[in-house]
């Protein structure tokens, strides 16, 4: 059932910085620059870490929830995602490094998207912050490959049989955002209300958006 929508391909594009720590050389740096400023009693672990969560769960897949709520309110803006997800999503102010070329795929009753990056952590920086710890996990680049319904499962999402999953590769080329589908009950809400439905891991494919009656309105 699984079907790598692009592959990594021969090109060797995908290797670069990709070392065996697996970490940009951004993230070099600022790791570098917090040991320093932690050593020298500049900063407090503590702030960094709040700092990061932040980028990681408040600030980033905020980007990407209001291209979702975006997209589920205003018909010609979803065809436009569907078509150049990279000029779409741009329209927004969502640009920058690890998002030059996205694309879009849609979650339906009869397919569900998983994205995964089985060569290392590519991932939609400007839509989704920081990767997950998860993301970069050897145990869940390969295992969403091999038994994506059994990955999902242990999301706590259990899909219907008849429903087919397509894993997407994510690579250094391309990148993706999955547009989760729409909650029951959310008709007449406005993108604001729209976008607090949407969370980082349904836009990885991982998790489903949240019901109306989970939000507190």
């Amino acid at each position: 059932m699984n079907e790598h929508a692009h592959g990594h391909g021969g090109d060797g594009h995908h290797h670069h910085h990709h070392d065996h720590s697996e970490l940009s050389q951004i993230e070099l740096r600022v790791r570098a620059l917090e040991s320093i400023l932690v050593e020298k009693g500049y900063v407090d672990p503590a702030a960094i870490d709040a700092l990061v969560e932040t980028y990681e769960t408040k600030i980033g897949p905020r980007n990407g929830a209001k291209v979702v709520a975006k997209a589920w309110s205003d018909p010609e803006y979803r065809e436009w995602l569907r078509g150049d997800a990279t000029a779409a999503i741009a329209s927004l102010g969502f640009t920058g490094r690890q998002g030059e070329h996205m694309v879009a795929v849609e979650n339906t009753p009869d397919e569900h998207n998983l994205v995964v990056c089985t060569l290392c952590s590519c991932y939609p920086w400007p839509v989704l912050g920081l990767p997950p710890v998860w993301y970069k996990s050897a145990p869940y680049r390969s295992r969403a490959v091999i038994d994506p319904r059994g990955v999902l499962a242990e999301f706590g999402v259990t899909l219907p049989r008849t429903t087919r999953i397509r894993v997407h590769d994510s690579t250094a080329e391309i990148r993706y955002l999955v547009v989760p589908m729409r909650p029951e009950g959310s008709e007449g809400w406005g993108e604001e209300a729209l976008a607090e439905l949407v969370t980082r891991d349904s836009m990885i494919g991982v998790g489903l958006p949240l019901r109306p009656e989970q939000v507190v309105r």
